[in-house]
């Protein structure tokens, strides 16, 4: 069977990447730097990187983004610590991503930008690194590379495994060609208990199904611990410490204009609330603040100096601080949950021991964000109506935001250890 869906898999690739290019390389160009080793995406390295992915038996791991690429790096020093002769390879696919992987490589971890699922350059690339095993983050699962890996002789694992209920109805319309090609994967380490039955519907073998929890909300979350004190930085433009701050994290176009919108009409009330913005894609920051000034808003660009005395707003338009500005924050939003869908990760700012709110589009964390409803550990909102009520709501109890964050820590205990356990795992079952 892995023949047949591996042939019309590859039959209808070319296709469809011809469909989705023209997209892809528009938001390659908005994000800039994407000519920035362009030639990884075909199998083309460096005679440096060459040398470096020929010269040990590495283990490969893919992610997509910045938050699956820091699921990778907690992973890969978890291993370290385990078994410091290892040596790793960590693919990415976006630009954001390769630049957090980059500035940690080192003489055992070489950063690359993940081939192109196109079987004649997988292969090439699979020769090229003879991985130890490979390890995918999340829900990177391509055919070509999962079955070369295979075919290689080396094992294959899905950690942080996650599969949405919306995934899974797509996936099962076309199992014939699915699950053949997830039953490749030696290894599945799932983030909620409900997981287990979304993949078996997908005919995936019980016994490479293993609850572990979720790295990323493992400890509840653990970046803010060592993210850097942005305090100072808020005492130079005039933010008094004690002003309500509302923070936007990882937000998507349109929600930064609707959450000045919201600021503009509390401040009527809080004058001297203060206003966080942190973009997911911080190459929008130019269009961003545009939309902000028309607003009416002052704008302050974590970047660039400024000296128009205090602003209304900061605009972080920077990568890897977020964690550091959650723990400045009275109320956080959290973006790609209003205007687009998916939803960002809500646990950071809980660890950060700040409330959160969201919007009706959070699928990518529905188990979570459920089970922090029920216990009124969050609320949702449909609206710029509903965040400004929220917000008001927050603002004037602080015993309620108290609650709302010790309801919602003890959602995420479920996933306390998931590092160590995914570790010992990948240790008795992959890396043999």
């Amino acid at each position: 069977m892995i023949q047949v869906a591996r042939f019309f898999y590859n039959l209808f690739f070319p296709i469809v990447l011809l469909l989705l290019l023209p997209g892809f390389l528009i938001r390659m160009t908005r994000r800039g730097n994407y000519r920035h080793k362009f030639g990884q995406r075909f199998g083309i390295y460096s005679a440096g990187v060459r040398e470096k992915l020929l010269s040990t038996n590495r283990v490969w791991i893919h992610a997509v983004s910045v938050g699956e690429v820091n699921i990778a790096l907690k992973l890969i020093q978890s291993l370290r610590d385990a078994d410091p002769e290892l040596a790793f390879v960590l693919s990415t696919t976006t630009s954001t991503g390769f630049k957090l992987a980059l500035s940690r490589k080192s003489a055992w971890l070489e950063p690359i930008y993940g081939p192109l699922d196109f079987y004649p350059i997988v292969r090439r690339v699979v020769r090229l690194i003879r991985p130890r095993c490979l390890i995918l983050v999340e829900a990177e699962v391509w055919p070509n590379l999962v079955c070369e890996v295979r075919r290689s002789g080396a094992k294959t694992a899905l950690v942080n495994a996650r599969l949405s209920p919306r995934s899974e109805k797509r996936y099962r319309a076309v199992s014939w060609i699915t699950a053949p090609i997830f039953n490749q994967l030696d290894l599945l380490c799932l983030q909620e208990p409900c997981d287990a039955d979304r993949w078996k519907s997908l005919g995936l073998d019980p016994a490479k199904l293993v609850l572990t929890g979720s790295i990323k909300f493992d400890d509840g979350a653990t970046a803010h611990r060592t993210a850097r004190d942005f305090r100072p930085v808020l005492d130079e433009i005039g933010v008094s410490v004690g002003a309500p701050i509302l923070l936007g994290g990882s937000t998507f176009e349109g929600e930064e204009l609707i959450l000045a919108e919201v600021f503009k009409e509390l401040r009527k009330s809080h004058p001297n609330l203060f206003l966080i913005l942190v973009p997911r894609h911080h190459e929008r920051a130019d269009s961003v603040a545009r939309q902000l000034e028309q607003a009416g808003l002052v704008v302050m660009r974590r970047t660039k100096h400024f000296t128009e005395g205090k602003p209304d707003v900061l605009l972080v338009d920077t990568t890897g601080e977020l964690a550091g500005w959650y723990l400045c924050a009275t109320v956080v939003f959290v973006g790609k949950s209003l205007c687009a869908q998916g939803g960002q990760n809500p646990a950071e700012p809980i660890a950060a021991g700040v409330p959160v709110i969201f919007g009706p589009h959070m699928q990518n964390f529905s188990t979570l964000t459920r089970a922090f409803l029920q216990v009124d550990g969050a609320m949702e909102v449909k609206d710029a109506t509903g965040i400004r009520n929220a917000v008001t709501d927050l603002l004037a109890n602080p015993i309620r935001r108290a609650d709302m964050v010790t309801n919602a820590a003890k959602c995420l205990e479920i996933h306390r250890g998931a590092t160590k356990k995914t570790t010992d795992l990948l240790q008795s079952r992959i890396l043999l």
